[in-house]
Order: structure tokens, then sequence, then C-alpha cells
């Protein structure tokens, strides 16, 4: 009895999650969906502007947008100035990968500048970086409680001087319309810090069916991206592949610091600043941004493997919580009707995952027959999830953090967030309200 209840209350919960993904939810495009939105840029950028219609005029080109959804005809024009922007991407020994990255990102639209922190490279990531015109930062020494990647943000954010930061990982190939794109829609709907999911790059077959499998659990836990409902701050989301946040506020909450000593570094710190009142988005940037993060199935299993069960970011009762539902709706409804042990509930659960599977598919480039068999594999997933959740790893790129965070936004002794009292753009601090 007591199974088929948590069987019930899986299968409700994951209904829930799964049916926004029905609803109209924000999408981050060329469009920024916006009613009318102007993206101001020297007439020499032409050729990096191609939006819904252009007009060109007095030495200065005009992205004009006409709305998506009836949601967004009364929005307000935005205007992302030239130079309003600097872009930064932390990288480790990512001469193979980051020419995807700064390519587009030559004479894009409102970028000032392009910043790459060199986080102590064995390769030749610096000088691939510097000719594509970034300016390399030299990363300084790791300091004592500080895992890498956060400690190579916040160098990047202490160099940038504009009103906007955008980051990118260096495994992510971005559109040129995308940095201005992120904060025109950050600006016209009040983000304080906003992320954007892309489209995954899987070249590998087995990769194509493990990959969905692994985003699945994300879907299943957490709810489609970009959906409207606010969730509560412990259970907000963020992708740190693809960021936009004001300078000036992220500087005031402390920069990186709360996310110090975390390896899942882009939740810790959404969380902590949703939970001072941040406005916290994940919009959906598929169409402008593609992510080549692993470069085959056994990458992903061991790397994809790693950071989504969050352990370091989730409360022991909402890591049980989550486990449960990948297990009793995800991954044990085929087995049980493959076993012969099914019954109405393992049917409609199946049927739910072929939806997702779907819903999910616009998430790939290009996605192959492999695909559509990723459900076979969602057993192994969830015994992988399980694995991070109760023996969380500390190794990453080539480096193991012995004071690496292992329970929710844990912070070393020396680690300091000073939060600004006015909050974020000079609001009062409050509870986030639902949109």
């Amino acid at each position: 009895m007591v199974i088929t209840i948590a069987r019930v209350a899986a299968a409700a919960a994951v209904v829930v999650r799964v049916a926004r993904a029905a609803r109209p939810h924000p999408s981050v495009e060329a469009a920024v969906a916006a009613a009318s939105v102007s993206v101001v840029v020297p007439a020499r950028d032409e050729a990096a502007v191609a939006a819904a219609s252009v007009s060109v005029g007095g030495g200065a080109i005009t992205v004009v947008v006409p709305p998506r959804d009836e949601a967004t005809v009364a929005a307000a024009s935005v205007s992302v100035g030239v130079g309003a922007i600097t872009v930064v991407v932390p990288a480790r020994d990512e001469a193979a990968r980051i020419t995807r990255c700064l390519a587009p990102l030559r004479g894009a639209p409102g970028v000032a500048e392009v910043i790459v922190v060199d986080d102590e490279s064995t390769d030749a990531t610096a000088a691939v970086a510097a000719s594509f015109g970034a300016r390399v930062i030299t990363g300084a020494p790791l300091p004592e409680g500080w895992v890498g990647k956060p400690w190579a943000l916040q160098q990047g954010l202490d160099a940038a001087a504009t009103a906007w930061v955008v980051t990118f990982d260096a495994d992510t190939e971005p559109s040129p319309e995308l940095p201005a794109a992120l904060v025109a829609r950050a600006e016209r709907d009040g983000w304080d810090l906003l992320t954007a999911g892309g489209r995954f790059v899987c070249d590998d077959p087995l990769q194509q069916a493990l990959h969905p499998s692994m985003l699945t659990t994300l879907v299943y836990r957490f709810g489609p991206v970009g959906a409207r409902h606010r969730p509560k701050p412990e259970r907000t989301l963020a992708n740190g592949q693809c960021t936009a946040v004001r300078r000036r506020q992220l500087v005031a909450a402390g920069g990186y610091a709360a996310a110090a000593r975390h390896l899942t570094d882009d939740v810790a710190l959404a969380r902590h600043l949703a939970s001072r009142g941040w406005r916290v988005g994940f919009l959906d940037a598929a169409a402008l941004l593609d992510v080549r993060m692993y470069d085959s199935a056994r990458d992903a299993w061991r790397g994809w493997g790693r950071s989504l069960p969050m352990p370091d970011v989730t409360a022991p009762a909402a890591q049980v919580a989550d486990l449960a539902v990948v297990w009793l709706a995800q991954a044990l409804p085929l087995v049980r009707l493959v076993t012969g042990r099914g019954d109405a509930l393992d049917v409609t659960l199946l049927a739910v995952r072929i939806g997702t599977l779907v819903g999910t598919r616009r998430a790939y480039r290009a996605p192959g027959l492999t695909y559509w068999l990723s459900p076979l594999l969602d057993l192994p997933v969830a015994a992988r999830l399980t694995a991070g959740a109760v023996r969380p790893s500390r190794s990453w790129r080539g480096r193991t953090y012995a004071g690496a965070a292992t329970t929710p936004l844990a912070r070393s002794a020396g680690t300091s967030v000073t939060i600004d009292a006015a909050g974020p753009a000079g609001r009062p601090l409050e509870r986030p309200s639902a949109l």
C-alpha cells in the first residue's frame, strides 16, 4: 500500500510538472519575444544582426521584433546601447572548443569586449582566445575555499566595466544576437539574474540516447525550462552555461562568493540570490545557442552524472523526494511493463515519458534514431543519479577539492557575502511573488 501511494504521488508530481510545458513559456531569441525591442549597433555590424526586420539609417541598425504572443503585446520597448555588455568566458584547457564560442562574439551587437579568464590552462587556450580578439586574463592561483569556475567568473566580474555582464561556458556556440537579446529580455521583464538553456549537440549515437534520459530527470524533478510559475528559492534552477546579470548589483551582493565552494555553482548562486529577493529567470534560448557539452556518452555519464544530483545545493529530504520521483515515475514503469508486473499507472507513466521525449526533441540539434531509445537507459541513469547523490564527487577538470561543499549553500569560514541593503536594482529586498 505504501509503495502504491508513493507511485501515485510520484506520478501526480510528474504530470503537474510536465503539464507546464504545454503552456506558452518565455523564450530568448533574436526576437526576445518583445512587443518592440531595439538593439542599436554600429552600421558595420549589419551582417551580425539577422533578425525579424531591420531598418538602416543614421549610421545605425535598429532591429524591430514583432510580438510573439498576446502575453507580450503590452511589453515596453527596450534598447541595448552600444558597449553595454561585457562577455566573460571562464576557460580551463579549452583550446579545442573555445573557437566556436568566441568566433560569433566578435563585433556582436551591444558587446564592448570579450574577456576570457584562463584558469591555469596547460594548453593553448590563451593564445586561441587572443587570436579572436578577446582580452585574456591570466587566472590568479585558486584561493582556499574556492572552486575553479566561480573563482574564474569572479575575476572576470572584477575586470568588467560595463552595466551588464553576460557569461558563456567555453563549450557553448552562441549566435551574435544572443548577448543583446538576453539583456533586452532581462531589462524588459525585470530579471535580476537571467540564465538560458541552449540546444544540445550530441554527435555520438549512444550519447544521443543517454543525454535525453539524463535531461528528463531534470524535467521530472523541476518541470520544463521557462515555466511561468515562480519556484521557491530552494527549488530555483539556473544554467551557468549562459547568464546575464547587472554588474553593479552582483558586485554589491558579494559577486560569486556565495558559490565559492560549490561544484554546482550556478544553482548555488541562483538559490542564494533568490532567497534574498532577486528575480531569477531560466528561459529557452535553443534558437540562439548550441551547447556541445561532451564528446562521448562516457564523458556525459561521468560529467553530467556528477552535477545532475546537485547534492551540494539540495536538502536531504528534497533529494530523497526527487530520487523517488525519478525511480517511480521514470525508471521503473518500463521495467515493470516488460517484466509483466505493470498496471494502468505504468502505462500512463510510459505515455508521459514518451510525451516528454517528444517535447524535449527541440532541445537537441539533429537528434538521431537512438534519441527515441532513451527510455531504455532510464534505469541506469536513475542508478547514476542515486550514486551521485549518495557519494558526491569532489573532482572536476583535473582538480580535487577537499573542501568543496556537500551540503546546501555551505560556505567556508573565510568567505563573506555582502548583500546590498537596497536589494537588486535598488529595490527593497522581499520574497519573490508569483508572476
